[in-house]
């Protein structure tokens, strides 16, 4: 069996994380970027522009 063992800063940076509030972007502006990073063959851009547009779209998501 394997412990896991938490840093302190861990703790103190997932307190930070979910006091500060996030920007949200419209839907239509991230899509528009989604499709911008898909012609451009921007992979990495692509996969965080869909995430994000899931989380914009999705109250809650994988929680």
């Amino acid at each position: 069996m394997t412990t896991v063992v938490r840093r302190p800063t861990e703790d103190a940076a997932l307190a930070a994380a979910s006091r500060s509030p996030r920007p949200s972007l419209s839907l239509p502006l991230i899509l528009a970027e989604l499709i911008s990073a898909n012609r451009t063959g921007d992979r990495h851009g692509v996969n965080l522009l869909a995430h994000r547009a899931a989380r914009v779209s999705l109250p809650e998501v994988g929680e």
